[in-house]
């Protein structure tokens, strides 16, 4: 069954299938089988999810791009190695900075870099950073979290890099209590019982980020209508396709749900994945503990 949602070309179609056979095979699947194929989520298109049937899983709606948050460059600021870090996040907003063309990461401003990222990734979806805080030097330096190995790398990017938009929501992830709960704006707007990693293949604890969106072509296969994806690794699969990447996703074992079953990822329901899909925007700070 295609999904309408599905839009782009057969290239970033085929890389994108390649990320989502991956988290089948790598962090996802369990013992789930069968690969999947998807498209990158445009931003400027929003759809409401029709209603659950008995038979098809609903189709999660495109979550619409707030507006860029202006970045004001100057010149005459003092040297990073004076300048305290302003923090830009707290529990009810968050910033997101997105990649103009290209851009480098950096150990510290203007130092060792850590990474080179263009303005798609290698799914062909925008590159998305999880902003931390902001250093206002003689260049603006952001300190942001990466989407790489090892899980928890941090690194410094140019602001004037990339385009700012201002995140609402957060994901919290309670692996002991087996429990996913989203917030908006500080208020909780979702709490569902979700399927983890297993004892051998652990979802992975820390601060992370939504740092992809990926819908399903067939909504009643192992991930359901879509995936969420995040910027974590599973910590023992690392020699998978893209290191065995981590998301949260739908389900066609409900029954699992309660459940260590999974390769790391976290599954919930199919219902409430498309409303946090819905909600969930690149950016969105995702914290799991133990």
């Amino acid at each position: 069954m295609n999904n309408p949602l599905a839009t782009g070309s057969r290239t970033k179609a085929a890389a994108v299938a390649a990320a989502l056979a991956t988290l089948v095979t790598a962090g996802c699947g369990g013992s789930e089988q069968g690969t999947m194929s998807a498209s990158a989520i445009p931003s400027d298109r929003r759809n409401e999810p029709p209603t659950a049937t008995a038979s098809v899983a609903p189709r999660p709606p495109v979550a619409e791009l707030a507006a860029p948050v202006p970045i004001a460059i100057e010149t005459a600021r003092p040297a990073c190695a004076s300048t305290p870090v302003r923090p830009l996040r707290t529990r009810s907003v968050a910033l997101a900075a997105i990649v103009r063309t290209r851009a480098s990461a950096y150990a510290s401003p203007g130092g060792r870099v850590l990474a080179r990222f263009a303005r798609l990734n290698v799914n062909g979806v925008p590159t998305v950073f999880g902003v931390l805080g902001r250093a206002d030097c003689a260049v603006r330096w952001l300190r942001v979290q990466l989407p790489t190995r090892p899980n928890g790398v941090l690194g410094w990017i140019r602001a004037r890099d990339v385009e700012l938009v201002r995140v609402r929501t957060r994901i919290e992830v309670d692996l002991s209590a087996r429990r996913v709960t989203l917030y908006r704006a500080g208020r909780k707007l979702i709490g569902a019982t979700a399927a983890i990693g297993a004892a051998d293949t652990p979802t992975p604890t820390g601060s992370y980020y939504v740092n992809q969106r990926l819908l399903a072509p067939d909504p009643s296969g192992p991930f359901g209508p879509a995936a969420i994806g995040i910027s974590a690794f599973s910590p023992v699969l690392q020699d998978w396709l893209q290191g065995g990447p981590i998301a949260i996703h739908g389900t066609n074992r409900p029954d699992l749900l309660g459940g260590a079953v999974s390769h790391g990822c976290v599954r919930v329901r199919n219902d409430v994945l498309v409303r946090m899909f819905r909600l969930a925007s690149a950016g969105t700070p995702v914290v799991i503990r133990a």
